[in-house]
């Protein structure tokens, strides 16, 4: 008989990470590693990060435990110590120079735990002329030219949410920052620091646009390019209805397909000529007016048109291919995404709801073996 294995949640079960709250890509960093697995303990401090967000609605907060720590109390500085001297990873996403003058900086976290990571989250980085100054997802994304890219040619650049910039660029470079140095202390026993920038992380997801723009198959102007909306068969289309469809014909087979089913005439204009993508876009632009969402939706059920509705957030769960994926999932009666990417051997989940300030520290002071973390 085969022996039963210890169950996982997720293939970085048995990591410890030590994040220390904070705002925006910090805690949706620790968020994805927690999903992956991993002991996340979040050091909230008293009062709160102020996110102006009820902690149970905190969705970047499931599957942590949280500890509160006075940091301008004497005897704070030398609990996080603690808990960094039991951790494999800590986060943290203070202005340059503000873990420093806490005492709990890369030196003397690496004093008691040399094999320790030290993920840094910043927009502008650790060095340079804007380091200490503050910021915003639109901003970093601004100077990198990702946000110049985004929107019609004759308008403003759109704004993308802070999905580029927080998110892409951010929280997604440290979490493949942080488990790289977590590979590299686990071969040589030797931690390091992680500077992760959403500069940095926003300009090097460009790369294949720079590429195009060296080879001159891309202008340096938003809205006129195959991939920025520019091309009128990879772009949105309103319906009738006042919805949108989002087409991506691009190559040749998924055009002839789309231009059937969308039901125009051979005698278009030319796709592969710039300069009649306009008359193009005006044909197509006027079929879609023809009809509703859900119409076309239907219509271009099961082809290989490259055609997709556009969906709200609430609409998105719904869908018949993400509810069948289960790309969404509902705990606690929040409807959240579910973690991503998956794994044959060692599935993730979400294991508990966003963690409530300081509800973990009794729990977390036996499980790390953290005796004054419950000290007064």
């Amino acid at each position: 008989m085969a022996t039963a294995m210890a169950p996982t949640h997720g293939p970085l079960t048995g990591v410890r990470v030590l994040e220390l709250a904070g705002i925006g890509p910090g805690p949706f960093a620790a968020m994805l590693l927690a999903d992956l697995g991993a002991d996340v303990v979040r050091v909230d401090r008293p009062g709160g990060p102020g996110l102006g967000v009820a902690p149970e609605h905190d969705l970047t907060g499931r599957n942590k435990r949280s500890v509160i720590v006075d940091l301008k109390d004497p005897g704070g500085p030398a609990r996080v110590l603690d808990l960094a001297a039991r951790a494999d990873a800590l986060i943290e996403g203070y202005r340059p120079g503000v873990a420093e003058r806490l005492g709990i900086g890369p030196g003397p976290c690496h004093a008691r735990n040399p094999r320790l990571v030290y993920g840094r989250m910043t927009g502008w980085g650790q060095d340079g002329p804007l380091a200490r100054r503050a910021g915003h997802d639109i901003g970093y994304i601004a100077l990198t030219g990702t946000l110049g890219m985004i929107g019609a040619a004759d308008g403003p650049p759109a704004v993308p949410a802070n999905l580029l910039g927080d998110y892409a660029g951010g929280s997604l470079y440290l979490v493949v920052g942080v488990l790289a140095a977590l590979h590299h202390a686990r071969v040589t026993g030797t931690g390091q620091v992680v500077d992760a920038a959403i500069v940095d992380g926003t300009a090097h997801l460009s790369a294949m646009i720079h590429g195009m723009l060296a080879a001159g198959g891309w202008q340096d102007r938003r809205g006129v390019n195959i991939l920025d909306g520019g091309c009128p068969f990879y772009g949105t289309y309103a319906t009738s209805d006042g919805g949108y469809m989002a087409v991506g014909a691009l190559e040749q087979r998924f055009y002839e397909e789309f231009m059937t089913l969308l039901g125009l005439p051979e005698r278009v204009p030319d796709r592969d000529d710039p300069a009649r993508w306009e008359a193009l876009r005006a044909a197509i632009a006027a079929r879609f007016a023809t009809r509703t969402r859900d119409e076309w939706t239907a219509l271009f059920e099961g082809s290989d048109a490259c055609v997709a509705p556009v969906l709200s957030l609430r609409e998105a769960p719904h869908h018949p291919h993400l509810a069948a994926r289960a790309t969404f999932t509902d705990h606690g009666g929040a409807v959240q995404p579910a973690p991503a990417p998956r794994f044959s051997a060692t599935p993730a989940a979400v294991r508990t709801g966003p963690a409530r300030p300081g509800a973990d520290t009794a729990a977390v002071a036996r499980d790390w073996d953290v005796p004054r973390l419950t000290s007064s």
